[in-house]
């Protein structure tokens, strides 16, 4: 999904919003109404926004926002930790990938390497990583979710199971106080937790608006990753977890780790 400068901004302040007219936009971003409305129209054909009388207003959702939203929200910081991740992963391994928007963006940052086989769940790694020919791509089987372009239950099961992975990577929807780690659904938490069960080493990507996120599901705790990567350095309690773990937390951008 490619989104415009305009539109990734638009996105956001619906996102920080109530509703905003189009006119207010407009005057905001001094362009045409007309303009502003096929970024609307754009936005809310992804889920992004939703349209109403006069302007537009962040969507009501019950789960977790819209995948098209999770790629512009917070976009730089998953790029700083995806690069920084693709440096911790040698040429030759084989990975596993969940899903996310943030194991795409490590997909994406890995594409330079050489000889990579890997295996996921989420259709739009594998789209990204069939880019690079030496690589060798396994996808799971199974209904694909409609929003987030990607399979849970027994198909993803099957997948993981069957493999000894070197290296699986895997995000999450939050991170409580206590460390332990959040998502919507079961599924979604039963696919991290068997890809940390099936790999030699575990890498959790998450970017630091997760910790304090809340979402109903329970399953896992932060330090049963062997590496954890975020931008920025995590509240003390989630330090002084990891440090008790022995999970290594890597943060990304200044090159350290703790």
């Amino acid at each position: 999904m490619e989104f415009s400068k305009r539109q990734a901004q638009i996105a956001k302040l619906v996102h920080e919003s109530d509703f905003l007219s189009i006119e207010h936009l407009s005057e905001h971003f001094n362009v045409t109404a007309q303009t502003i409305r096929r970024d609307v129209n754009y936005l809310c054909d992804y889920g992004i926004a939703r349209r109403r009388h006069g302007g537009v207003e962040r969507p009501v959702r019950t789960g977790n926002d819209a995948y098209a939203w999770r790629q512009i929200h917070n976009a730089d910081a998953k790029k700083i930790i995806a690069r920084e991740v693709a440096r911790h992963v040698p040429n030759g391994v084989s990975l596993a990938f969940s899903i996310g928007t943030t194991p795409e963006i490590v997909a994406e940052a890995l594409l330079a390497h050489e000889q990579l086989r890997i295996l996921t769940n989420n259709l739009n790694v594998a789209i990204l990583a069939c880019i690079n020919p030496a690589f060798e791509v396994t996808v799971a089987g199974g209904r694909l979710r409609n929003d987030d372009i990607d399979v849970l239950g027994p198909g993803m099961e099957a997948l993981f199971t069957a493999y000894k992975v070197d290296i699986g990577i895997y995000g999450v929807a939050g991170v409580d106080e206590d460390g332990t780690l959040l998502d919507f659904y079961e599924e979604e938490v039963r696919a991290r937790q068997i890809i940390r069960e099936n790999s030699r080493a575990s890498f959790l990507v998450l970017d630091s608006t997760k910790f304090g996120r809340t979402a109903h599901v329970r399953g896992g705790q932060i330090g049963e990753a062997t590496k954890v990567f975020c931008e920025r350095t995590p509240p003390e309690e989630i330090i002084s977890r990891l440090k008790q773990s022995g999970a290594e937390l890597v943060i990304c951008g200044g090159g350290g780790s703790a």
